[in-house]
């Protein structure tokens, strides 16, 4: 199932850090990182959106999927993009992510599964089909729980969990796939998920999209030499729901 959130129109983006090389952005959900002729239908791109907003091209640097929101680093020069890259590839980059999955999940996992490459009907036509799985390796962390009395399916009541993801490589959908197959499933993942949670989110909490956001990014800067560390905030619909499920619901909480 290919998703295609309902069309929204994208404001302002929210600038999280900014130096003389780099500069961050809370990237919401729904925008897609940059053009995509399997989006033509689509008008709005972080890239050329922040492109517009400050005045200047700007290098994507990393991605994050569509429905993804976070931290979305840029460079500001094709030099500072080689360089920034180069610590990606290293694995000297940080990421941490927040994920609202369905069921209990265990305090600590670290999970070294490898993954197929997903391939693109359209786009990846050409690609190998028979590329060998990809080392992948994410560490999970328990954060938060909760059950709540309502019966879904053959349980008497529906349990999550706020899990912390610190991703080691990076996998096309590494950490989705990854806690799918810890059956702990990212709540409001179409491809991933479990479809009857999906809908009962929905409806009982009123917010349609992936329940995944990159909240930090972190690095030593390629020339200062200064430790970086980029942080966005998972927002009022995010804070409503972990109240409801009733779990601390202040940004500095998390």
């Amino acid at each position: 199932m290919i998703e295609r959130p309902e069309p929204v129109v994208f404001g302002e983006l929210e600038i999280l850090y900014q130096d003389a090389d780099y500069i961050a952005i809370n990237k919401p959900s729904g925008l897609l990182v940059h053009r995509s002729f399997l989006d033509k239908h689509e008008t709005q791109f972080a890239m050329q959106m922040l492109r517009d907003q400050i005045g200047q091209h700007v290098f994507p640097v990393h991605r994050l999927d569509r429905p993804t929101s976070g931290v979305l680093l840029f460079a500001l020069s094709s030099d500072a993009a080689r360089d920034i890259n180069q610590l990606f590839i290293n694995n000297q980059i940080s990421k941490r992510y927040l994920a609202l999955v369905r069921g209990f999940a265990p305090d600590s996992v670290f999970l070294d599964k490898p993954l197929k490459e997903e391939l693109d009907k359209i786009a990846d036509k050409f690609a190998d089909q028979n590329k060998a799985p990809q080392e992948a390796q994410t560490q999970f962390n328990c954060v938060q729980q909760s059950a709540l009395p309502i019966p879904i399916g053959k349980y008497p009541t529906v349990r999550y969990s706020l899990v912390e993801c610190f991703p080691k490589t990076g996998r096309k959908h590494q950490i989705r796939r990854h806690l799918k197959h810890l059956s702990l499933p990212i709540i409001g993942d179409v491809n991933h998920g479990d479809n009857q949670h999906n809908q009962f989110f929905r409806e009982h909490f009123g917010l349609r999209r992936l329940m995944l956001f990159a909240t930090e990014l972190s690095f030593v800067h390629p020339y200062t030499k200064q430790a970086i560390n980029i942080k966005a905030p998972l927002g009022e619909a995010m804070l409503s729901i972990c109240k409801q499920l009733g779990w601390p619901h202040e940004e500095r909480d998390y």
